[in-house]
């Protein structure tokens, strides 16, 4: 196989050719006065909502990558953590969370932090699906079921699409019913047990008029990381979901879209794997001894586990708490087209979605209690002890809180929006209003062990938090592009876009966060949040509770102008400006810490599409370059108040600016195969990251005390990899007349190092950095094999069964960090056998 080295000179020679062999082409044919003569084939294009209206991609000044549904099976693509390193300067993983479904995207350097909105929102069928609280999860498995295709959108959208969409906007397309009578049905079977059957049917009831269309999947796999403690595979899945898709046509210019869903996942839980324990640190504050003779007390209890640890290796852990995972979601949208004349049309996009998710883990992975979240009863077949001392372990902690959702909540959305095409198409414009609304709907709530002296193993009180958050937003916004060819025939061609919108974000929440009272009276707790003591439990949930709100107000705009030079060539300049909300820190320590600011963010891009013919061979080649002004960024990190003795969390602020350049490049040397790949380098360093530490510590200027202000400015940028880039190839291969199409698809991708810690110092924290990787992915269909109406598909995924890490839970040595280690690996070698009946439309 190629060296990573040389596949990457490859690209790169190959994107050199393609720009060399561009320009000649086409000013000989200006010189010669003819354009060139177009092949029998070429490069097959994807229709895109980016502007809220259906366009070809090439027409669209803005990168977007789109991958209709057979590519996206064809790349193995079935949930977000398929996409990395798949689509230029996009960054997937659970970002030190312990929990394999939330798999949060960052994109140019903007993504999600605990607490806060994501920066890049999923949208299915044009409404964003719910986003979790606890967890950057949006949405649950399934999402990928029977999609028309899916687009992802570089750059700040905060003028069609919203806030908190400053990263860039992932879409979600599901097929809608048509007038077919069709349908498709497929199964799979693969290692692990892996086992899934999907299917589709398209009925339509009455002609023209009334059509439905049902689709629904089933997926279950075994784990690749095995808890030696509960016997049991981790890293499963077991889900299942369910789509109706109902179109209403009354007469020819009504159009209503009725879309329910709902998933339901129920898993083992992520394998989270220990590394280390911080011992030097745990010694200090007394949570065990260097001396000799100290028994179970002794720090080499410590050092005893992780030693256990490295010697079950990467895909075997020993978890002292059962962790699982739960998932449900439901939802219904409605969409209504009303075509008020041949020029106006009037939308009305409305959703209501339920999202519940319970879980457990065990972040530091061992049968210690350093950090368990919501810990559980030992396994009733087994004894624990502790590592090099021999001691039973006996859980009197365990907590009932697996009926206790965290996050449990319910959104609204209501959008009007009035679209139209003026002057031959030569003026189109969208405006409109937006409305959303999430609530809790329900108890949101969790259990947790922090500090916990291996001798006191199960021991240990447990902190119990209750939350909740209500956001409601309101926006107005209206854009446009003119093509001045309206204006004068020699500007056809050169189009000014420009588009606002104006946000109104209010914000509240309540937290109460109840601590063990230790050495406190009987029957008496502690509030986490303000450090008071002696609090009677039968009062703590008021005592202890917290209020905040927060409420702000941003305009967002983008004004871009483009030019087709010729019908092939698009260029682009673009500026945009972005705008993400606050939050409510539920893990507060401090009064002025409650609540945290927005993010602004102000991006310059510029760019070309281009499709072109070097003799007869097609090619594609896209590009852009841009930078981006990034202020007030929200990084989350722990915290400490010395004067309640309470730890808890805090949200920093800092600005940066991010520039990078992203480039697709695809073309078809002969009819049946088609060669491409995408490369994209991201280039972003913090300008200011300074905040007040409380307890004093390391810093870029070596440090600070107690009270001074840290700088970290000096820090690598957090979740983004300055190198991703892929190749792939796509060949029809000939079997015969009457034997149906072959078709074999092969690529690889790679990703460079990334840094994934906050507020670390130094920042060569164990495990901070996600070392570089790359995937070899295949797949062989055989297409109506002998005209029978069946497709049979061999596929595999991580085909060299690369080793690899996707998360690092990074709080070996922050301040006030829970001082162990442990990390998620990416999954290992996936193949199997797929069998796909169509018929109809399919």
């Amino acid at each position: 196989m190629l060296s990573e080295r040389l596949l990457q000179r490859t690209l790169l020679c190959g994107t050199a050719v393609v720009a060399s062999g561009f320009l000649p082409t086409f000013a000989q044919a200006q010189d010669a006065g003819e354009q060139a003569v177009p092949p029998q084939y070429g490069i097959a294009d994807i229709i895109v909502t980016a502007n809220r209206r259906q366009e070809n991609n090439q027409d669209v000044p803005l990168q977007i990558t789109a991958l209709s549904a057979e590519r996206l099976q064809q790349q193995g693509i079935a949930k977000e953590q398929d996409l990395q390193a798949n689509v230029p300067s996009l960054v997937v993983g659970p970002n030190g969370q312990g929990s394999r479904e939330a798999q949060s995207f960052t994109l140019r350097g903007q993504g999600a932090t605990f607490q806060a909105s994501p920066g890049v929102v999923v949208y299915m069928n044009e409404v964003p699906l719910p986003s979790a609280i606890t967890l950057s999860q949006q949405g649950g498995p399934g999402n990928f079921l029977d999609l028309e295709n899916m687009q992802v959108l570089a750059g700040p959208q905060g003028t069609l699409f919203g806030r908190n969409t400053t990263g860039g906007a992932v879409l979600l397309t599901p097929r809608k019913p048509t007038d077919e009578l069709g349908g498709w049905l497929q199964g799979m079977i693969g290692n692990y047990d892996a086992r899934t059957i999907e299917g589709a049917l398209n009925v339509p009831l009455v002609d023209d008029k009334l059509m439905v269309r049902v689709a629904g999947a089933f997926s279950d796999r075994d784990g690749y990381t095995r808890d030696i403690i509960w016997n049991k595979d981790r890293d499963d899945q077991h889900w299942y979901t369910g789509r109706l898709g109902v179109l209403f046509r009354p007469t020819e210019r009504i159009e209503n879209y009725l879309m329910v869903y709902g998933t339901r996942s129920s898993t083992n839980g992520a394998g989270l794997v220990h590394r280390q324990f911080n011992i030097g640190a745990m010694a200090a504050l007394g949570l065990c001894s260097e001396a000799p003779g100290t028994g179970p007390y002794s720090c080499n209890v410590y050092r005893a586990t992780s030693e256990r640890a490295n010697e079950l290796g990467p895909r075997r852990t020993a978890l002292g708490i059962d962790v699982f995972h739960e998932t449900e979601i439901w939802g219904v949208s409605n969409t209504t087209d009303l075509e008020l004349s041949d020029e106006l049309t009037l939308r009305n996009i409305a959703s209501y979605q339920r999202m519940r998710l319970r879980y457990r883990y065990d972040s530091d992975a061992t049968v210690l209690q350093q950090h368990d979240v919501d810990p559980g009863e030992l396994p009733a077949d087994g004894v624990v002890t502790l590592p090099g001392a021999g001691t039973p372990v006996f859980y009197r902690n365990a907590t009932a809180f697996k009926e206790v959702p965290r996050d449990n909540f319910e959104t609204f959305t209501e959008e009007l929006q009035l679209q139209g095409e003026l002057f031959d198409k030569n003026l189109t414009f969208t405006t409109g209003g937006f409305y959303f609304r999430q609530r809790p709907a329900g108890v949101q709530g969790g259990a947790s062990v922090n500090y916990c002296p291996a001798i006191q193993t199960g021991q240990c009180g447990t902190s119990t938090q209750r939350y909740g958050v209500d956001q409601e937003s309101m926006a107005l916004y209206a854009q446009a592009t003119l093509n001045f060819g309206l204006l004068t025939p020699a500007l056809d061609g050169l189009r000014l876009t420009g588009g606002y919108r104006h946000t109104w974000d209010n914000i509240a929440g309540f937290s109460t966060n109840i601590q063990p009272n230790a050495g406190g009276l009987p029957g008496t707790v502690k509030c986490g949040a303000t450090g008071v003591t002696n609090v009677p439990a039968a009062q703590a949930f008021g005592t202890c509770r917290f209020d905040a709100r927060i409420k702000a107000n941003a305009p967002t705009w983008t004004v871009g102008l483009d030019y087709k030079v010729i019908p092939e060539v698009l260029l682009y300049g673009r500026i945009s400006r972005g705008y993400k909300s606050g939050g409510i820190n539920a893990l507060a320590v401090y009064d002025n810490k409650r609540t945290f600011r927005p993010e602004y963010v102000t991006s310059y891009e510029a760019g070309f599409k281009t499709d072109f013919h070097v003799a007869d061979v097609p090619f594609r080649f896209n590009a852009v370059a841009y930078t981006v002004d990034y202020k007030d960024i929200q990084r989350a990190g722990a915290d400490f108040n010395p004067g309640t003795n309470a730890g808890g969390s805090q949200i920093f602020n800092a600005d940066a600016r991010i520039r990078g350049v992203e480039v697709e490049a695809s073309f078809q040397p002969w009819q049946g195969l088609e060669l491409g790949g995408n490369f994209s380098h991201t280039d972003a360093r913090y300008k200011s990251f300074t905040f007040t530490s409380a307890t004093g510590q390391a810093d870029c200027n070596g440090g600070v005390g107690p009270g001074g202000t840290a700088n970290f400015t000096c820090l690598p940028f957090q979740y983004v990899a300055p190198y991703i880039w892929s190749i792939h190839a796509n060949a029809e291969i000939p079997v015969g007349e009457g034997m149906g199409d072959l078709n074999f698809f092969i690529s690889y991708s790679h990703t460079s190092k990334q840094y994934t810690d906050t507020t670390a110092m130094p920042y060569e924290q164990p495990g901070a950095w996600l070392q570089p990787f790359g995937l070899l992915n295949m797949s062989l269909d055989w297409r109506n094999a002998v005209e029978s109406g069946f497709d049979l598909s061999l596929f595999v995924t991580n085909a060299t069964n690369k080793l690899y890490r996707i998360s690092n839970t990074n709080v070996f040595q922050q301040t006030g960090g829970l001082l162990y280690q442990s990390s998620l690996y990416g999954e290992p070698r996936m193949y199997g056998l797929r069998l796909k009946y169509s018929f109809g439309g399919g």
